[in-house]
């Protein structure tokens, strides 16, 4: 029956209220940085904050299931999943492949950290990514690709990985795995920003690997104790208190997603959008392929940047900033950051305000 469950049922299912009788229905954040000890000093489960904690427990079980994984570990932060699980992979004349058209603080760490430790780095963008991942020995993969959202056919390069018997890593941020199971396709570790949608309300930072691999995971688990980029207990019990409604929440994002970028193909003031879910779109075919849902992101190119900026300017519903998945539509142009892209290129992260009104405030502030 558990296999039939929608996404918003599994999701309120992760965050428990199935405890026994007299437990609290919502779970409770565990403050602690020491616990009392066992006085023969055995079997003790938490020793010290930084190794472990009962929040972190709760949360990395429901991640873990949500992506169809044996285990989680959660991270302050996406980047902090990110360059634990490269440290882990990689040493010298290990050659790792990263996206040239991927969040783009992942080049930098894996040019300015990997690269003199004698990591041989290989930037390929989501057309060519399974071309380099012939001569690769670690893979990251992020797809659909942020900001342009292009997307990666997973199932070949899983296969192409296997065959060299390197490690495929999947970015999960975009999609979430309320949109694609990239274990499922034949990934070895999803790492993924939870700041984004699954915690969705822009007042925290958080990221998570999950994966399958006891082996791996446990390497992984040990760079997190000795590097220490732990995720505080009350975060962790925001993010697990956010899932319960990640359900509801991404369904609308990607309502809205796929109704603003209908109305933008059509529109005089629009060069060009990019949205996985038109069945125009170069990457629609694959990701009809392998994605439930086609994510919240809206790529838009205008004219130029004070076209972006005037977008902003007239519109009553849109926020300029630069990070996405939470419940009001942003607008980033994402030229300022060094993407290379194009000066009126934009990302338009959906929130969850009424499909209506967001698409009639973004056609009137478009002119």
């Amino acid at each position: 029956m558990g296999g039939t469950y929608g996404d918003s049922t599994r999701t309120v299912k992760v965050v428990g209220g199935h405890a026994s009788p007299g437990a609290p229905i919502a779970p409770a954040p565990v403050p602690a940085s020491a616990y009392h000890l066992a006085a023969d000093e055995s079997g003790d489960l938490d020793t010290y904050g930084r190794v472990s904690n009962p929040t972190w427990r709760q949360l990395e079980s429901a991640l873990a299931e949500l992506e169809g994984a044996s285990a989680a570990l959660t991270y302050g932060s996406g980047m902090g999943a990110i360059t634990s699980v490269l440290r882990v992979l990689t040493r010298p004349q290990t050659t790792l492949v990263v996206p040239a058209d991927g969040y783009y603080q992942v080049r930098r760490y894996a040019a300015e950290y990997l690269a003199r430790q004698g990591v041989n780095v290989v930037e390929a963008t989501a057309a060519q990514m399974c071309d380099a991942a012939a001569d690769a020995d670690v893979v990251l993969a992020e797809t659909p690709v942020n900001p342009t959202l292009d997307v990666v056919d997973l199932h070949r390069l899983a296969t192409i990985c296997r065959g060299r018997r390197s490690t495929l890593v999947v970015d999960n941020t975009a999609a979430t795995p309320l949109g694609l199971q990239p274990l499922s396709l034949g990934a070895d570790l999803v790492v993924a920003s939870a700041t984004k949608a699954l915690a969705g309300h822009s007042d925290l930072l958080a990221g998570y690997v999950a994966g399958c691999n006891d082996e791996l995971m446990a390497r992984i688990e040990r760079d997190r104790l000795l590097s220490g980029p732990v995720l505080g207990p009350f975060e962790a019990w925001l993010v697990l208190r956010s899932l319960g409604t990640a359900g509801l929440r991404i369904v609308r994002q990607c309502r809205n997603a796929a109704a603003v970028a209908l109305m933008l193909r059509d529109h005089p003031a629009v060069r060009s959008v990019r949205y996985p879910g038109l069945p125009g779109d170069p990457s629609h075919p694959v990701a009809a392929e392998q994605m439930k849902r086609f994510g919240g992101l809206v790529a838009v190119e205008l004219e130029d940047a004070a076209a972006v900026h005037a977008l902003v300017e007239r519109s009553s519903l849109l926020v300029a900033a630069t990070s996405f998945g939470g419940i009001h539509t942003c607008v980033d142009r994402r030229a300022r950051w060094g993407d290379p892209v194009g000066a009126g290129f934009a990302r338009l992260s959906l929130g969850i305000e009424d499909t209506d009104d967001i698409v009639a405030d973004i056609e009137s502030a478009l002119g």
